[in-house]
């Protein structure tokens, strides 16, 4: 935390230009404020100080009242109450609201020294243990993702490619883990300091796509009020990870394809090029090489992207994860949402390594969800079962007189066309069933076009 740049909030003109002399004097910058109100607008606006030092009695709006507003703009902010000698019962309402400490007027300079660095290092210690935390949750999800054989081998294939800068394409279904793949290749590299920045090439219209990846120019279209730099520039010297590179146009395609020969590239409206120094990693869960043959994706670009190919395997063939992963999440979501609930029983287990899971870790991870806030496991047995695949013959309940009309002859080629319409009839009925009716969430699953389902289900007579 930068402690360079501190807040002073006192209505009392000769206290806070006293206060901002003595802080300057030992080093601080400082920002002052005869009034909350004043501060509270500043602190919208972006300003960013280190803590405030903020006086409970003002004009106005009280140091109280100031203090509840800041904890809503900035809930991480230390802020130090200036107090007179009678204020007891206010102070202790301060220190219930979030105040970090406070000081009694008037106050000699080693104390206000000594409540700096107190409060300094008790933020310091919140953000040491958060970082914690975070490389602790970063680690078990790691542990848990690559744990079977088909995982280790891909690790094994990061540790000889993550220190070279060679592009790496990361394919498999949605939801498999191709991010964390891709956060493992930058943090074993030697930009692992560097940013690691993510886009979802699916997440934005593609118009919208170029300018954020390549920025913008004051004036460049409608809106463009001042520049903007794009996630390359904010990329630099890091890594920058495409996700769902299939959604990307033709024409941002060729634009990252320049990026990729001459490193530089030219923000949208300006004729300046930037040259940037960036690793590349994409991740799709389509088929580039059918989509450069029907003319989708640019073949010269899908040979730039696929120096290094990894597949990342479906959660269904590589159940001995969920146990971990079953561990991790639970002990996530208790956390989060404050309960104590302990993992999984071995009926709910065994169900789990039964289940398909054609929504990948993603979907384990939402049902574990689901099972820490509801806390019944019945709920999540019965969303299972709902869910689960019958044998062929028992799901279609095939009779032969729905196909055929009895004494006519029989075309083998209609016959196997009714049936593939009401197998796939069956199918569609239960991804919809699992995904709740969410018709694009199904298209994902059954690898097919959102338009494509619409079709089907259409032809279905649903």
């Amino acid at each position: 935390m930068s402690r360079n740049h501190l807040v002073v909030i006192d209505d009392d003109k000769s206290f806070r230009s006293y206060l901002t002399t003595l802080l300057e004097a030992i080093g601080h910058r400082v920002t002052s404020f005869a009034s909350g109100e004043e501060a509270i607008k500043a602190l919208e606006r972006g300003l960013a100080p280190s803590m405030i030092i903020l006086d409970i009695i003002m004009e106005g709006l009280s140091g109280i009242e100031v203090l509840k507003r800041v904890r809503e703009i900035r809930p991480d902010l230390p802020v130090i109450m200036l107090t007179g000698v009678d204020q007891t019962q206010t102070i202790v309402e301060a220190m219930r609201l979030g105040a970090s400490d406070y000081l009694v007027k008037p106050f000699e300079t080693e104390e206000l020294e000594f409540a700096l660095k107190n409060v300094f290092e008790k933020a310091d210690l919140v953000e040491e243990i958060k970082h914690l935390r975070a490389l602790l949750h970063r680690e078990e999800q790691e542990t848990a993702v690559f744990h079977s054989p088909k995982m280790l081998e891909i690790d094994e294939i990061i540790g000889q490619v993550a220190a070279t800068d060679v592009t790496v394409l990361i394919h498999g279904e949605s939801g498999v883990g191709k991010e964390v793949v891709a956060k493992r290749i930058h943090r074993s590299s030697p930009r692992a300091e560097r940013p690691f920045v993510k886009v979802n090439c699916a997440a934005l219209p593609h118009a919208l796509l170029e300018s954020e990846l390549f920025g913008y120019e004051k004036g460049a279209f409608t809106g463009a009020t001042k520049s903007k730099p794009g996630k390359f520039e904010l990329a630099e010297e890091g890594t920058i990870f495409l996700d769902e590179i299939g959604e990307m146009s033709m024409a941002t395609q060729a634009k990252l394809l320049q990026v990729l020969q001459d490193g530089e590239f030219a923000r949208l409206g300006g004729q300046k090029n930037f040259r940037v120094n960036v690793r590349v990693l994409v991740a799709t869960n389509k088929d580039l090489e059918a989509m450069v043959e029907k003319q989708a994706f640019r073949e010269d670009l899908y040979y730039r992207l696929n120096v290094i190919s990894l597949h990342v395997p479906p959660l269904k063939e590589r159940k001995e994860e969920i146990p971990i992963f079953c561990d991790l999440f639970t002990k996530k979501f208790s956390r989060q949402f404050n309960k104590k609930v302990v993992g999984p029983s071995k009926a709910l287990m065994d169900a789990f390594m039964r289940h398909d899971w054609p929504g990948n870790v993603r979907e384990l991870e939402n049902m574990i969800k689901r099972y820490v806030v509801l806390g019944d496991e019945k709920i999540i047995m019965k969303e299972l079962a709902d869910g689960a695949s019958l044998p062929l013959e028992q799901e279609l309940d095939l009779n032969l007189s729905d196909l055929v009309e009895e004494g006519k002859p029989i075309s083998l080629k209609a016959i196997d066309k009714k049936v593939a319409r009401l197998a796939e009839g069956v199918l569609i009925s239960r991804v919809l069933q699992h995904t709740r009716g969410n018709k694009r969430k199904a298209a994902e699953i059954l690898q097919i076009s959102y338009k494509a389902l619409l079709y089907k289900i259409k032809e279905c007579e649903w």
